[in-house]
């Protein structure tokens, strides 16, 4: 039964998630099925980075015991998402002559052509952590989607090159193999939402997945199926929070409520003499401050500058490969952040593009916690461990693409676990 789990575990700034599914025979063969979610608060994370592992390992530790007693089954093996403001993204080429006489290509062909792509210049202290194909070239023919039984001479594939900081990369790593758990690889974070969001329909199209967490935005952008960019920034809805504990003067874990329960990016159709009364908050928040009433106009203005200065970061990574304006499917918002009120709206008029929040289109999902936006990257993780489990034959340039960073640390660290 143990090895029909999946796991998905999902590390951010504020909050750990867990979502464990099950591998079910069905009437068309196996099915995944989701048996439980939970979440808990996160300490020694920020901004996407492990400032101490101490305290990070005691947080997933609080989860994972959470977790397993909802499922009752052990768990010991994860998928990660990494949300590193970090990471590189870059373009490489791999060209490769075909080895069969007859010039037939074959998957030996494919990986050679992966593994020449692979072969650039990484930045020092830096990891690969996936190496996606883009698009294929046999011969004189260009935009080739899969090359496999095609006949040619020469092999060439266009790849994006996904790189992480490896000291960073240790850190999670080091914080999560103290818990005992192993992981089965790490995945950024869109990529991991786009497993549970986007249809094939939209990444044909063209569309961008944001995920707006508490400390980091990540996005990925899809054209034709394939990922063509993807990018993490470091700010995120708790820079928001902190806007609003300044200019209202009030503590953060009421300016926080207030955001929550008031709060609108939308500052068109509210008047000036519109107020909200937030004694009730003030009470139950326990804070010693004389805060009755709030201008409704100034706390959206203050909101609305913030997500302006988000979109415009979005944007300027939409520019950078011209693609500004210009995806017919849109920007599909996931993460915790994308609850707040007049977003999707706000995201139409500045982005100039279609905009909708994220659901969980690609698995039924009973249990309704499961569905809220913030716990689709964990829900995405599990669906990208269920795919790769599927395949009878997993890419190694995927699998693996950690190299052997994982194994080394997981080496190091059994050599000073006490046993």
């Amino acid at each position: 039964m143990r090895d029909n789990i999946i796991a998905g575990l999902d590390v951010g700034s504020t909050a750990i998630r867990l979502v464990v599914g099950q591998k079910i025979s069905g009437p068309t063969g196996d099915e995944l099925q989701i048996i439980g979610a939970v979440s808990g608060p996160t300490a020694g994370v920020s901004r996407g980075i492990v400032n101490s592992i101490e305290d990070t390992t005691s947080s997933i530790s609080a989860v994972l015991e959470k977790a397993e007693r909802l499922v009752g089954i052990p768990i010991t093996k994860v998928w990660v998402s990494v949300n590193d403001p970090y990471i590189k993204c870059e373009r490489s080429k791999g060209v490769v002559a075909v080895s069969r006489s007859d010039g037939e290509i074959n998957e030996t062909d494919v990986n050679r052509a992966i593994e020449a792509a692979r072969a650039l210049a990484v930045p020092v202290n830096y990891e690969i952590l996936h190496v996606i194909p883009i698009k294929f070239g046999v011969d004189n023919q260009s935009d080739v989607k899969d090359p496999l039984g095609m006949n040619g001479i020469r092999l060439e594939v266009e790849t994006l090159i996904i790189q992480g900081l490896s000291t960073q990369i240790k850190n999670l790593t080091k914080a999560i193999y103290r818990t005992g758990l192993e992981i089965e690889d790490l995945v950024i974070a869109p990529l991991a939402s786009a497993e549970a969001v986007l249809s094939n329909k939209q990444k044909d199209l063209g569309v961008a997945l944001v995920n707006l967490g508490s400390a980091t935005v990540s996005l990925a952008v899809y054209e034709e199926r394939n990922l063509i960019h993807t990018a993490i920034l470091p700010i995120g809805s708790e820079h928001i929070t902190s806007d609003i504990a300044i200019g209202l003067r009030c503590p953060i874990n009421l300016a926080e409520r207030i955001k929550q329960e008031y709060g609108t990016a939308t500052v068109e159709d509210i008047n000036k003499k519109d107020e909200i009364d937030i004694s009730q908050l003030v009470q139950e928040e326990e804070v010693n401050d004389d805060l009755d009433v709030i201008s409704k106009k100034y706390l959206a203005e203050i909101i609305s500058a913030r997500v302006e200065e988000i979109f415009e970061k979005i944007d300027n990574e939409f520019k950078r490969i011209d693609r500004s304006g210009m995806l017919p499917a849109g920007v599909i918002f996931v993460g915790g952040g994308s609850k707040l009120n007049g977003l999707v709206e706000e995201a139409k008029k500045k982005l100039r593009l279609p905009a909708a929040l994220g659901v969980a289109n690609n698995i039924n999902v009973v249990i309704d916690k499961v569905k809220n936006p913030e716990f689709l990257t964990a829900l995405g993780l599990v669906i990208w461990g269920s795919n790769m489990d599927s395949s009878e034959t997993i890419d190694n340039t995927l699998k693996n693409s950690l190299g052997g960073l994982l194994e080394k640390t997981k080496s190091f660290w059994n050599k000073i676990m006490p046993r």
